[in-house]
């Protein structure tokens, strides 16, 4: 049985928008295209920018989230469920929080904060993983524009999900703060997993936002998922072949197991800065695009680890969140 698993998506944040519908065709991450490419998985992140209504606006996602569930397109993707015949023209979720100030705006005492932390995970049954920054700093720590590491509240946030069941993305940290998490996670002697839910490497494209070797391999190391990200910026300036050669990069690493999608569709359409649209290669700028991507993992490396990328790797990291 095959089909794919994806890290990370917009679509919760795109849904807030006045007029948006789950089968808009300018979003890369709508259903058709979900469904097109043969997505059973496709975790949902609830993002809000540090600033402003980020505690609302988070809230609010988490509500689009559990009636998504409800409807006739989705369901909450649990244990083998994805098995069930009742789930077999439905595509499953989960939801993740990209920054953690979707629930703790910088005004908010960490009290209220965590009680919407509650609220938010209450809405969507389950958070696979949580972010604690965006491209900015926060309360809580550095983002990967940003050269702050962890916190205070950075810490007390860790504390308060070290036995959740949540795991901790390092998509949008900065160095130091990736290095503060992992550092204080092995301080407090933490069994809290990691992954870089839809990242690049740095040695292939050299932007901030994609990983360094170190950081991958520790990673790698901690038994963590990297989510291969299609965003041009993060991928390549000129063709989307380098997607290729940021798995092999991938591999060179030891990541055989760890290599997984997060192709990251967002709208980009509404993005401010147009200046970087399009923001994705044609062909590789919707879900569709696994079929291309594991037709040529396939051929190019091996069925095997098509298989691994595709779902296999998101699979067992899942297992292991789970026990």
């Amino acid at each position: 049985m095959n089909f794919n698993i994806d890290l990370h998506c917009d679509l919760l944040c795109y849904l807030l928008e006045e007029g948006s519908a789950i089968d808009d065709r300018e979003l890369g991450c709508s259903l058709p295209f979900l469904k097109q490419g043969n997505v059973k998985l496709q975790v949902m992140a609830i993002y809000s920018g540090t600033g402003g209504n980020s505690s609302v606006n988070g809230i609010k996602q988490s509500q689009i989230f559990s009636e998504l569930i409800k409807s006739e397109n989705f369901f909450l993707f649990e244990g083998e469920n994805y098995k069930n015949i009742e789930n077999t023209d439905k595509v499953g979720v989960i939801a993740s929080i990209e920054n953690a100030s979707g629930f703790c705006s910088e005004d908010d005492t960490l009290e209220s904060g965590f009680k919407n932390l509650e609220t938010i995970i209450g809405n969507t049954k389950k958070i696979l993983y949580l972010g604690i920054t965006h491209h900015t700093e926060n309360r809580f720590g550095g983002g990967n524009n940003s050269e702050a590491g962890l916190k205070d509240d950075g810490k007390v946030l860790i504390d308060y999900i070290a036995d959740r069941k949540i795991a901790i993305d390092l998509a949008h940290t900065s160095d130091q703060l990736a290095y503060g998490i992992l550092n204080y996670i092995d301080q407090k002697n933490y069994s809290i997993p990691v992954l870089a839910s839809h990242s690049n490497y740095r040695s292939i494209q050299n932007q901030k936002r994609n990983l360094p070797d170190e950081l991958a391999q520790e990673v790698i190391k901690r038994k963590g998922l990297i989510g291969l990200n299609l965003i041009k910026d993060w991928l390549d300036d000129e063709s989307p072949e380098r997607l290729y050669e940021h798995i092999q990069h991938g591999l060179d690493l030891g990541g055989k197991d760890a290599i997984a999608y997060g192709l990251d569709f967002f709208h980009d359409k509404a993005h401010p800065d147009q200046s970087r649209y399009p923001f994705f290669f044609e062909g590789y700028d919707n879900a569709s695009a696994f079929n291309t991507i594991n037709s040529r993992l396939e051929k190019d490396f091996s069925p095997e680890l098509m298989e691994k990328i595709s779902h296999a790797n998101a699979l067992k990291f899942l297992e292991r969140i789970s026990v």
